[in-house]
């Protein structure tokens, strides 16, 4: 498949006359794609069944007359003021009992039925009328779910969902739920918290002190059960009249739910790419490195991103929101050094990517998002990043299709870990996304292509080394399937250490299949307290006593076992930190025989089927291997086919 670029493109902002003027711009330009329609209910509905679809036919056609295809989005993101007045208990309510009013986006409550009935209605008007509309290559679904920390809500319809939801996960024989069992699997004898019937059972909230982890993990699980049936609600509407790809626009660093189930339902998976907004908001990292890749964001992050979406469309992955210039959202808001925008567009067609959409195609001069840059400025002249845009759209004439390839090294990802450790992190700042991310920086470090997988994956042939990080819960089949594999296997830490609720599971874990290694208990450990390694480096954060015969590895400097092995199935017992991340993994790499690099920080490899990939983000030249990398640039080469 050709990689392509394109933008997102507001007509209900602009007055008509210029939307031919910027249709032809756009396809001059050399875009393909333009995501219209993701936020303009109430100009598709302004009154309650008063539809106005007029402008949106006139704004398909005239892109479509340019030569450029449309992402059409549903609008269910953005339901307007009226939708309020008809459904005054359609939105959220926080941890802290307090509704989240109309007056920006995202204010729904994916449990309110009354509000998926009126979404199920303007999705279907949208599929009929647009769905064999030629012009109209690609569906996006809602916007950005979970952003501004809507997935949890606390509400009514929240808690009568959540019962009926129970009762389906704790059946009896009458199919009317068995408080019984609930109590049982989430240990209520504890604290004399056992409930007499379901409807006694409340969201986790506003409790005197902590609530039942199991308690919490349902809920967690309950709801992001939720966010999938909205999509897939969408979904089947959009499919009963359009055979058009259907993707979603995830976001980075966002595990409040499970991005594998709503993928199920989609064609693609595309994600919106912040690098110097999540750089300032949401990455872990000191102070100096913030201010060293300020302008450029980090190496890795987005290129994790990449290849974790890349798995939840089931191969195919777009970027459907890439920054090209300052944003407006994150604590600073630093321009992108010059470069940068061609550098992360081609980062993503690296990693698989078919089309890169920048936001936006003009910068807003009203509302919350008039400090966002676009390609052009508000007064439509060209704003930096359009010249960036331009260069990538002359390069991809000449590159060759998307040519993707299995990469020799895999990570699990899990979100359904994700909530176990956010229920019960032990530590304050232990986090199962860090500890994924950390791995995975640390083998990129050492010039790794990575594929991540989901947690229900059983075939991993071909792979040299997989990686398991802080699964909490490990069916008896993933344990085999990772023992069985033929591959360098690393499980741990924190991995099958509960039971699908939450309890603590006996025989104590990991418990592996043929390998003689006892989790007999854990400590977190105070960022100020690292456990130095024999061998250089130390544990920071999560440190397990090991006990049984398995081969020791590795040991603390005081000849506790950290990394025990049984043929090539290997436990790691604790969150390691960078430098005994890449020592331990880089020699079970070489024994894999796995070639291996050093390469500095902001320097990066990524191999295609065809293509491999050098990334600079660092704003110096650097000389890898006798290949020179310019500052803010790549370099990319033909591998032998």
């Amino acid at each position: 498949m050709r990689r392509t670029i394109g933008t997102c493109y507001y007509p209900e902002h602009w007055p008509r006359e210029m939307w031919a003027r910027d249709a032809a711009r756009m396809a001059e330009v050399g875009l393909t794609w333009v995501r219209v329609g993701e936020f303009a209910w109430s100009r598709l509905e302004p009154a309650p069944g008063e539809y106005r679809f007029e402008w949106l036919d006139e704004a398909i056609e005239t892109l479509g007359a340019a030569g450029l295809k449309v992402v059409l989005g549903t609008p269910t993101a953005t339901p307007p003021r009226w939708m309020a007045k008809r459904h005054p208990d359609m939105f959220a309510v926080d941890r802290e009992g307090r509704t989240r009013g109309f007056g920006s986006r995202r204010h729904y409550d994916f449990s309110h039925e009354g509000y998926l009935r009126e979404c199920t209605r303007i999705v279907t008007l949208l599929a009929e009328r647009y769905g064999r509309n030629p012009y109209v290559g690609a569906w996006q679904t809602d916007n950005e779910y979970g952003c501004h920390d809507t997935v949890l809500s606390y509400s009514p319809a929240a808690r009568e969902g959540f019962r009926r939801w129970l009762r389906a996960r704790y059946p009896s024989a009458g199919n009317d739920g068995d408080i019984d069992a609930l109590n049982t699997a989430w240990g209520n004898v504890f604290w004399s918290m056992e409930y007499s019937d379901f409807d006694e059972i409340e969201p986790p909230n506003l409790t005197v002190t902590e609530p039942n982890p199991s308690h919490v993990t349902d809920f967690r699980r309950y709801s992001s059960d939720q966010v999938a049936a909205f999509n897939r609600r969408q979904t089947e509407i959009i499919r009963a009249h359009s055979d058009a790809p259907i993707a979603h626009n995830f976001m980075g660093k966002e595990t409040r739910f499970d991005h594998f189930a709503v993928g199920a339902d989609l064609d693609i998976a595309s994600w919106d790419s912040y690098p110097l907004g999540f750089l300032d908001q949401k990455l872990d990292v000191d102070p100096a490195y913030r201010r060293r890749f300020a302008r450029q964001g980090d190496a890795d992050f987005q290129a994790f991103h990449h290849d974790l979406y890349r798995a939840v469309g089931h191969g195919r992955l777009w970027v459907m929101e890439q920054q090209p210039g300052p944003v407006n959202w994150a604590p600073f808001n630093p321009a992108p050094l010059e470069g940068m925008v061609r550098l992360w567009t081609w980062e993503a067609f690296a990693h698989g990517a078919e089309a890169v959409l920048y936001f936006r195609w003009r910068q807003a001069p009203m509302a919350q998002e008039q400090m966002h840059a676009g390609l052009l400025r508000p007064d439509s002249a060209d704003a930096p990043g359009m010249a960036e845009a331009m260069q990538v759209a002359r390069e991809i004439e000449e590159a060759p299709d998307v040519a993707s390839g299995r990469a020799p090294v895999a990570i699990l990802f899990d979100y359904d870990a994700d909530f176990s450790w956010t229920t019960q992190p032990h530590g304050r700042g232990l986090d199962y996304f860090w500890l994924v991310f950390d791995t995975y920086r640390a083998l990129r470090s050492m010039g790794l292509s990575i594929d991540i997988l989901p947690p229900d994956s059983i075939d991993f042939r071909d792979y040299r080394m997989v990686l398991a990080p802080g699964l909490v819960h490990m069916p008896d089949s993933l344990k085999s399937a990772l023992a069985n594999s033929g591959s360098t296997v690393v499980i741990g830490p924190r991995a099958a250490c509960r039971d699908a609720s939450m309890r603590i599971p006996v025989p104590l874990p990991p418990d592996l299949p043929g390998m003689d290694v006892t989790v007999a208990s854990v400590e977190s450990l105070r960022p100020d307290m690292p456990v130095p390694l024999a061998g250089g480096g130390a544990a920071t954060g999560w440190l397990e006593r090991l006990e049984g015969g398995a081969t020791v590895l590795e040991t603390t400097h005081t000849g506790a076992p950290v990394l025990v092995a049984e043929g090539k199935l290997h436990y790691l017992g604790a969150w390691l930190d960078q430098p005994a991340l890449r020592r331990v993994l880089g020699e079970l790499c070489r024994a894999s025989g796995l070639e291996t690099l050093d390469l500095p920080d902001g320097v990066r490899r990524r191999d295609t089927g065809t293509e491999r990939f050098w990334f600079n983000y660092d704003n110096e030249d650097h000389l890898v291997g006798g290949l020179a990398i310019p500052a803010v640039g790549f370099v990319r080469e033909e591998l032998p086919r």
